[in-house]
């Protein structure tokens, strides 16, 4: 397996409560979720490397379902039962394919900075496409990733933990991105359904979650004031409020 995953069990986690499965988002790792997330007390969380991210091996996949394979794989060969699948950007594109792959598998689906279709900008395909203008895509993405109030030091973190990302890797994630479009399916999912995003995201505008919480019966919408694409990084208290309010309301494994 070539999918690396940082686990955290609270000891005050029920053990019928299910566990949750964080996915980052294109050129991410488990850097891209604060450790108020990673480590949410009461609860069993999962934080993965997808396969070419963060400490991961191998390279990375070219499609959201090749990435959905892996993590299903993953959940498959852990005996992970029943988890809550959260998917920020790219991975929430893997975690609705994961839902609507196979739902029966799943208690419920946390979707962040998230769209049924995710396309990316051709300026930044183009500049990621050559070794000579990749910092420019990478710091273009993580430019208009977060809100302009956000402090310095951490947009420079970011900046500098994608820049670590294969640039093959990386152009393979917006690539894969770029063909995601699950609009005329996303209403046929099912599970229990959060859905997350930053007023100020101009990456998957709020439009794109109000459409999925539209589309999908049994979801809930919450907008992040003073938020940006990374939501998950820029108001983690929020964001981990939300998260334990769905994750109370989920039925105990049987």
């Amino acid at each position: 397996m070539t999918l690396l995953h940082h686990i955290f069990h609270s000891p005050k986690n029920p053990n019928r409560r299910p566990p949750l499965i964080l996915i980052h988002g294109a050129g991410g790792s488990f850097l891209s979720w604060h450790p108020y997330l990673r480590r949410l007390a009461g609860e069993t969380v999962y934080t993965l490397d997808l396969p070419g991210h963060g400490e991961s091996q191998d390279g990375g996949r070219q499609s959201i379902e090749e990435y959905a394979a892996e993590v299903g794989a993953f959940i498959e060969e852990s005996r992970i039962l029943k988890p809550v699948i959260a998917g920020h950007s790219m991975g929430s594109a893997v975690a609705m394919t994961l839902a609507l792959n196979e739902p029966e598998k799943y208690s419920g689906l946390v979707l962040l900075g998230a769209g049924a279709k995710l396309r990316v900008s051709p300026l930044i395909l183009e500049k990621a496409g050559s070794p000579d203008t990749f910092p420019e895509a990478v710091a273009l993405v993580n430019e208009n990733s977060f809100n302009p109030d956000v402090p310095k030091d951490l947009l420079r973190l970011s900046n500098e933990n994608m820049l670590k990302t294969d640039r093959q890797t990386l152009l393979g994630d917006f690539l894969a991105c770029d063909s995601f479009d699950v609009m005329d399916r996303v209403a046929s999912i099912q599970l229990p359904t959060l859905i997350l995003c930053g007023t100020l995201d101009i990456m998957t505008p709020p439009k794109f979650s109000k459409t999925l919480a539209e589309k999908i019966p049994n979801s809930r919408l919450r907008l992040v004031e003073k938020a940006g694409h990374m939501l998950a990084l820029e108001q983690p208290e929020e964001v981990a409020g939300s998260l334990k309010d769905f994750l109370d309301g989920l039925p105990p494994l049987s």
